[in-house]
């Protein structure tokens, strides 16, 4: 407890001296006793600064790199959540750099050979000096066997500080909770919960590894992405040997026209290839930044560092879909419809006003020239309504329209005049007519009769039980004392839920079979 509060000493101290505290006063408004007590925790007065969101950020930027690794990652997930932090703090935060000088070369081949055992360290051969540092690992290139790999290695000692100043950040958010009971709603214990477990995925590379290689599978079919092979043989939890990447970075656009590949062509793939993860796979890259994703001679598209990867689960996919694809058409009360359906807006809201307030996001939009026209800034607007009609916060969705902004920009380099929405339009289309149409109707009926006819050879054995329950009814065998009397009702009831079942067994398969041949 006494590390926990030294910490969070730490905390107020880097945030009183940076004047960030002054901003979150003015964003939250808490009562004299608590600015007060702010005060005396940052040990600093409470001086009245300038406010200006740009500057307030590049402070904030500097006190999170002076906390070090911990809140690096903090102000990256911050990025993230406009909700909390305000729309322009936020995209501050968003340039956050997480590069920090690397650690000492024996440090990490000795770590590479102990994890990995001696006899296979001795196969490594030309382990280059590190050729990127990170908060929590750093990357080397080495020759296995003949062939080229990528080594990233963790920074000693990280998980433990890592844990320690994620639980006093718990704690910090408890106390925030409990002082500012408005911000109950912004879920910060959840927030700091999901950090921890996004930090403990990113601090076991063989989980990053069996992303990439889960990433790998659901777009093999995919045209121009190719992810890279992760080699098993030289991972573990500290160290993650994969394939190395032969391309180059996205961003180096001079090198990209020299082998005459199509810009237009990879902007639109960037796009087409994360909506078909996020949509239709429901896993996706949650970190496209241009340093992380290349391009070989061929125009294939390939993402590195799989550490931050996002998930969503049918009924996410599908919200996203249709609201995307509803903004496409411009139908603001189907996109309503889908909210109230879903249940993120209360059934107490009203549906016309929260269609007018969608109107209100979509037409500025799509009245603007096209290099303007944003999925990502759109689905930001429609997240900052969330207040106004009581919408719970949704950390998953709020990822993916971060990574779509990010996404959105990678592309915009490459080609200033990319229709975000035309190119977009077809990768809904063919998901929502495939889960919602006609054929994923079909589909659904021949797996109900499919589950039904399951179940089929238990139907005699369940109309022997009812039918012997029913003679015992007719024989009137029933004890007078309450006890039996309870246990004959309770009975009375299995065998009518046994009845139901029976029934309801039998209508399943009609209506599945009419279904398919109607």
């Amino acid at each position: 407890m006494i590390k926990k509060i030294l910490i969070l000493l730490k905390i107020g101290r880097a945030l009183a001296k940076s004047s960030t505290l002054d901003y979150f006063g003015e964003l939250y408004k808490p009562n004299f006793l608590i600015r007060y007590s702010i005060k005396i925790f940052g040990f600093s007065s409470f001086k009245k600064k300038s406010l200006d969101s740009k500057s307030v950020g590049q402070r904030l930027v500097s006190a999170l790199k002076e906390l070090g690794p911990t809140f690096i990652k903090l102000g990256q997930f911050l990025g993230t959540r406009p909700d909390i932090v305000g729309k322009d703090l936020a995209k501050e935060l968003q340039s956050l750099q997480d590069d920090l000088p690397p650690f000492d070369m024996e440090i990490a081949k000795k770590s590479i050979s102990n994890e990995i055992g001696e006899e296979k360290y001795k196969q490594i051969e030309n382990l280059s000096k590190p050729i990127a540092a990170a908060s929590i690992a750093q990357v080397h290139f080495a020759t296995i066997e003949g062939k080229q790999y990528a080594i990233k290695v963790l920074r000693p000692g990280i998980e433990k500080k890592f844990n320690e100043e994620l639980e006093a950040l718990m704690l910090f958010a408890s106390i925030v909770e409990t002082i500012l009971p408005k911000t109950k709603r912004l879920k910060l214990i959840e927030v700091v919960h999901l950090l921890k477990e996004i930090t403990a995925i990113e601090m076991d590379l063989r989980f990053e590894g069996s992303a990439g290689s889960e990433l790998k599978k659901n777009t093999k079919s995919d045209p121009k992405f190719k992810v890279p092979d992760i080699n098993w043989d030289f991972t573990s939890k500290r160290v993650l040997t994969s394939e190395k990447v032969e391309g180059i970075s996205i961003k180096e656009l001079d090198k990209i026209n020299e082998l005459k590949i199509d810009k237009k062509e990879l902007a639109k793939n960037i796009i087409q290839n994360f909506l078909r993860q996020a949509v239709g796979d429901g896993f996706f890259h949650g970190d496209m930044h241009q340093g992380n994703l290349f391009v070989d001679s061929d125009g294939n598209i390939i993402p590195v560092d799989f550490g931050i990867m996002g998930r969503l689960d049918k009924d996410n996919r599908k919200y996203l879909a249709e609201i995307l694809y509803g903004f496409i058409q411009r139908d603001y009360e189907k996109v309503a419809d889908v909210h109230f359906i879903a249940g993120l807006v209360p059934l107490d809201q009203s549906k016309d006003a929260f269609s007018q307030a969608l109107r209100s996001i979509g037409e500025p939009i799509f009245g603007q020239s096209i290099k303007n026209i944003s999925a990502g800034k759109l689905l930001a607007q429609l997240f900052e309504i969330t207040e106004q009609f009581n919408m719970a916060t949704q950390p998953q969705l709020l990822l993916l329209q971060k990574t779509m902004v990010v996404v959105e920009g990678v592309a915009r380099t490459l080609d200033e005049d990319a229709n975000i929405w035309e190119i977009s339009k077809p990768v809904l289309e063919g998901w929502l007519k495939k889960e919602v149409g006609p054929e994923a109707k079909i589909n659904q009926a021949i797996k109900t009769t499919s589950q039904v006819m399951d179940r089929l050879p238990e139907l005699p054995s369940m109309m022997d039980k009812a039918s012997k329950a029913l003679e015992l009814l007719a024989a009137g065998t029933v004890a007078s004392n309450n006890e039996m009397a309870k246990k004959f009702q309770f009975e009375k009831l299995k065998i009518k839920n046994q009845q139901n079942k029976i029934i309801i067994f039998i209508l399943l398969v009609v209506i599945s079979l009419l279904v398919l041949f109607n």
